[in-house]
Protein backbone atom coordinates (compact mmCIF):
# COMPACT_ATOMS: atom_id res chain seq x y z
CA UNK A 1 0.00 0.00 0.00
CA UNK A 2 1.26 3.33 -1.04
CA UNK A 3 1.19 6.61 1.14
CA UNK A 4 -1.00 8.42 -1.21
CA UNK A 5 -3.35 5.31 -0.91
CA UNK A 6 -3.25 5.31 2.74
CA UNK A 7 -3.57 8.94 3.26
CA UNK A 8 -6.84 9.18 1.27
CA UNK A 9 -8.15 6.68 3.78
CA UNK A 10 -7.48 8.49 6.45
CA UNK A 11 -8.53 11.74 5.62
CA UNK A 12 -12.39 9.82 4.03
CA UNK A 13 -12.15 8.05 7.60
CA UNK A 14 -11.50 11.35 9.34
CA UNK A 15 -14.31 12.93 7.51
CA UNK A 16 -16.73 10.48 7.77
CA UNK A 17 -16.42 10.14 11.33
CA UNK A 18 -16.48 13.93 12.11
CA UNK A 19 -19.81 13.49 9.62
CA UNK A 20 -21.24 10.36 11.87
CA UNK A 21 -20.21 12.62 15.10
CA UNK A 22 -22.19 15.46 14.00
CA UNK A 23 -25.36 13.28 13.26
CA UNK A 24 -25.45 10.87 16.02
CA UNK A 25 -25.33 14.28 18.39
CA UNK A 26 -23.21 15.23 21.60
CA UNK A 27 -23.81 12.40 23.47
CA UNK A 28 -21.09 10.81 21.80
CA UNK A 29 -18.51 13.12 23.15
CA UNK A 30 -20.08 13.59 26.48
CA UNK A 31 -21.61 11.88 29.16
CA UNK A 32 -20.00 8.24 27.68
CA UNK A 33 -22.11 5.38 28.81
CA UNK A 34 -20.57 1.92 28.32
CA UNK A 35 -22.67 1.49 24.97
CA UNK A 36 -21.05 4.92 23.41
CA UNK A 37 -17.70 3.56 24.73
CA UNK A 38 -17.97 0.19 22.85
CA UNK A 39 -19.41 2.03 20.04
CA UNK A 40 -16.43 4.77 19.77
CA UNK A 41 -14.35 1.74 20.22
CA UNK A 42 -15.44 -0.01 17.58
CA UNK A 43 -15.90 2.78 14.85
CA UNK A 44 -11.81 3.83 15.59
CA UNK A 45 -11.22 -0.05 14.72
CA UNK A 46 -13.32 -0.10 11.70
CA UNK A 47 -10.81 3.01 10.54
CA UNK A 48 -7.41 1.58 11.90
CA UNK A 49 -7.86 -1.72 11.01
CA UNK A 50 -9.30 -0.53 6.94
CA UNK A 51 -5.89 1.94 6.71
CA UNK A 52 -3.36 -1.42 6.39
CA UNK A 53 -5.79 -3.54 4.65
CA UNK A 54 -5.05 -3.72 1.43
CA UNK A 55 -7.75 -5.15 0.20
CA UNK A 56 -9.60 -2.53 1.87
CA UNK A 57 -10.25 0.77 -0.12
CA UNK A 58 -12.23 4.10 0.40
CA UNK A 59 -15.51 2.57 -0.62
CA UNK A 60 -15.01 -0.45 2.19
CA UNK A 61 -14.40 2.20 5.08
CA UNK A 62 -17.02 4.61 4.06
CA UNK A 63 -19.80 1.18 3.63
CA UNK A 64 -18.35 0.29 7.46
CA UNK A 65 -18.28 3.33 8.84
CA UNK A 66 -21.93 3.86 7.56
CA UNK A 67 -23.55 0.86 8.40
CA UNK A 68 -22.16 0.93 12.37
CA UNK A 69 -23.28 4.60 12.57
CA UNK A 70 -26.78 3.10 11.42
CA UNK A 71 -26.43 0.59 13.53
CA UNK A 72 -26.22 3.14 16.62
CA UNK A 73 -28.52 5.54 15.22
CA UNK A 74 -31.29 2.83 15.42
CA UNK A 75 -29.97 1.95 19.02
CA UNK A 76 -30.16 5.61 20.19
CA UNK A 77 -34.04 6.33 18.58
CA UNK A 78 -35.21 3.09 20.67
CA UNK A 79 -33.42 3.93 23.85
CA UNK A 80 -35.18 6.95 23.51
CA UNK A 81 -38.55 5.43 23.09
CA UNK A 82 -38.30 2.37 25.26
CA UNK A 83 -37.44 2.48 28.75
CA UNK A 84 -36.32 -1.25 28.92
CA UNK A 85 -34.12 -0.89 25.82
CA UNK A 86 -32.75 2.14 27.70
CA UNK A 87 -32.02 0.34 31.22
CA UNK A 88 -30.37 -2.44 29.45
CA UNK A 89 -28.17 -0.74 27.53
CA UNK A 90 -27.38 1.87 29.42
CA UNK A 91 -28.47 0.82 33.29
CA UNK A 92 -29.92 3.76 35.78
CA UNK A 93 -28.78 6.33 38.14
CA UNK A 94 -27.87 4.64 41.80
CA UNK A 95 -28.34 6.33 45.22
CA UNK A 96 -25.68 5.09 47.20
CA UNK A 97 -25.63 7.97 49.99
CA UNK A 98 -29.56 8.31 51.41
CA UNK A 99 -30.64 10.76 54.06
CA UNK A 100 -26.56 10.70 54.97
CA UNK A 101 -26.10 7.02 55.05
CA UNK A 102 -24.20 5.09 52.93
CA UNK A 103 -25.86 2.00 51.03
CA UNK A 104 -24.11 -0.68 50.80
CA UNK A 105 -25.64 -2.62 48.81
CA UNK A 106 -26.19 0.04 45.94
CA UNK A 107 -22.06 0.67 46.05
CA UNK A 108 -21.44 -3.48 46.02
CA UNK A 109 -23.47 -3.42 42.72
CA UNK A 110 -21.66 -0.66 41.32
CA UNK A 111 -18.36 -2.32 41.95
CA UNK A 112 -17.09 0.95 43.83
CA UNK A 113 -15.06 0.54 47.09
CA UNK A 114 -14.98 3.54 49.79
CA UNK A 115 -12.05 5.09 48.62
CA UNK A 116 -13.70 5.82 45.05
CA UNK A 117 -17.00 7.08 46.71
CA UNK A 118 -14.95 9.47 48.63
CA UNK A 119 -12.93 10.59 45.89
CA UNK A 120 -15.72 11.03 43.81
CA UNK A 121 -17.12 13.14 46.91
CA UNK A 122 -13.72 15.08 46.79
CA UNK A 123 -14.41 15.94 43.36
CA UNK A 124 -17.90 17.82 45.00
CA UNK A 125 -16.23 19.22 47.51
CA UNK A 126 -17.44 17.26 49.80
CA UNK A 127 -14.62 16.27 52.60
CA UNK A 128 -16.37 14.42 54.67
CA UNK A 129 -19.54 12.02 54.21
CA UNK A 130 -21.37 13.86 56.89
CA UNK A 131 -21.75 16.86 54.75
CA UNK A 132 -23.60 14.52 52.21
CA UNK A 133 -27.74 14.10 52.24
CA UNK A 134 -27.50 12.29 48.62
CA UNK A 135 -25.24 11.06 46.70
CA UNK A 136 -25.90 9.69 42.79
CA UNK A 137 -23.67 7.51 40.54
CA UNK A 138 -24.87 8.59 37.41
CA UNK A 139 -24.86 6.35 34.44
CA UNK A 140 -21.71 7.54 33.08
CA UNK A 141 -19.64 7.44 36.26
CA UNK A 142 -20.53 10.39 37.68
CA UNK A 143 -21.59 11.96 40.92
CA UNK A 144 -24.36 13.82 41.50
CA UNK A 145 -24.77 15.67 44.88
CA UNK A 146 -26.91 17.44 47.58
CA UNK A 147 -25.48 18.68 50.65
CA UNK A 148 -26.99 19.17 53.96
CA UNK A 149 -28.73 22.15 54.55
CA UNK A 150 -26.11 22.72 57.30
CA UNK A 151 -23.18 22.59 54.96
CA UNK A 152 -24.35 24.33 51.88
CA UNK A 153 -23.09 26.93 50.06
CA UNK A 154 -24.23 29.95 53.04
CA UNK A 155 -23.71 28.26 56.55
CA UNK A 156 -27.06 28.48 58.03
CA UNK A 157 -26.09 27.89 61.39
CA UNK A 158 -24.14 31.15 61.02
CA UNK A 159 -27.07 33.31 60.47
CA UNK A 160 -29.26 31.65 63.02
CA UNK A 161 -31.60 30.24 60.59
CA UNK A 162 -33.15 27.17 60.95
CA UNK A 163 -32.04 24.77 58.58
CA UNK A 164 -34.61 22.71 56.54
CA UNK A 165 -34.49 19.46 55.52
CA UNK A 166 -33.30 18.46 51.69
CA UNK A 167 -35.57 16.56 49.64
CA UNK A 168 -34.09 15.20 46.90
CA UNK A 169 -36.86 15.08 43.36
CA UNK A 170 -37.93 11.76 42.22
CA UNK A 171 -39.18 10.99 38.84
CA UNK A 172 -41.89 9.20 38.50
CA UNK A 173 -43.05 9.40 34.93
CA UNK A 174 -41.15 9.34 31.71
CA UNK A 175 -41.77 9.23 28.12
CA UNK A 176 -45.68 8.84 29.41
CA UNK A 177 -44.78 5.42 31.70
CA UNK A 178 -45.56 5.71 35.12
CA UNK A 179 -42.32 4.59 37.24
CA UNK A 180 -44.00 2.54 39.99
CA UNK A 181 -40.99 1.59 41.79
CA UNK A 182 -40.27 5.35 42.61
CA UNK A 183 -44.18 5.80 43.65
CA UNK A 184 -43.42 2.64 45.87
CA UNK A 185 -40.21 4.41 47.60
CA UNK A 186 -41.94 7.86 48.25
CA UNK A 187 -44.71 5.79 49.42
CA UNK A 188 -47.28 6.95 46.91
CA UNK A 189 -49.92 4.83 44.84
CA UNK A 190 -51.15 5.26 41.29
CA UNK A 191 -54.38 6.28 42.65
CA UNK A 192 -52.63 9.50 44.19
CA UNK A 193 -50.85 10.15 40.66
CA UNK A 194 -53.90 9.77 38.56
CA UNK A 195 -55.61 11.79 40.84
CA UNK A 196 -52.60 14.30 40.73
CA UNK A 197 -52.91 14.02 37.08
CA UNK A 198 -56.35 14.89 36.81
CA UNK A 199 -55.65 18.15 38.63
CA UNK A 200 -53.19 19.31 36.10
CA UNK A 201 -55.82 18.80 33.59
CA UNK A 202 -54.80 16.18 31.99
CA UNK A 203 -56.33 12.67 31.28
CA UNK A 204 -53.95 9.83 31.67
CA UNK A 205 -50.03 9.70 32.06
CA UNK A 206 -49.67 8.84 28.20
CA UNK A 207 -50.01 12.60 27.88
CA UNK A 208 -46.64 13.20 30.05
CA UNK A 209 -43.55 13.51 29.00
CA UNK A 210 -41.82 14.12 32.07
CA UNK A 211 -43.34 14.12 35.93
CA UNK A 212 -40.96 14.94 39.41
CA UNK A 213 -41.98 14.45 42.88
CA UNK A 214 -40.57 16.32 45.13
CA UNK A 215 -41.03 16.42 49.19
CA UNK A 216 -43.07 19.58 50.32
CA UNK A 217 -43.63 21.02 46.43
CA UNK A 218 -46.08 21.08 44.11
CA UNK A 219 -46.00 17.85 41.57
CA UNK A 220 -43.95 18.95 38.33
CA UNK A 221 -46.12 17.73 34.79
CA UNK A 222 -44.73 18.22 31.65
CA UNK A 223 -46.56 17.03 28.41
CA UNK A 224 -45.82 16.15 25.14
Amino acid sequence: MNFLAIASELIVGFAALLILTRILGKTQISQITPFDFISAIILGELVGNSLYDDKSGVLEILFAISLWGALIFFTEITTQRSRTVRHFLENTPSIIIRKGQIQYEAIKNNHLDLNQMQQLLRAKDIFSIRECEYAILETDGSLSVIKKANYAAVQKQDLNIAPTPASIPISIIMDGEIIYDNLKMIELDEKWLLNEISKKGFSSSKEILFGEWTDGEELLLQGY
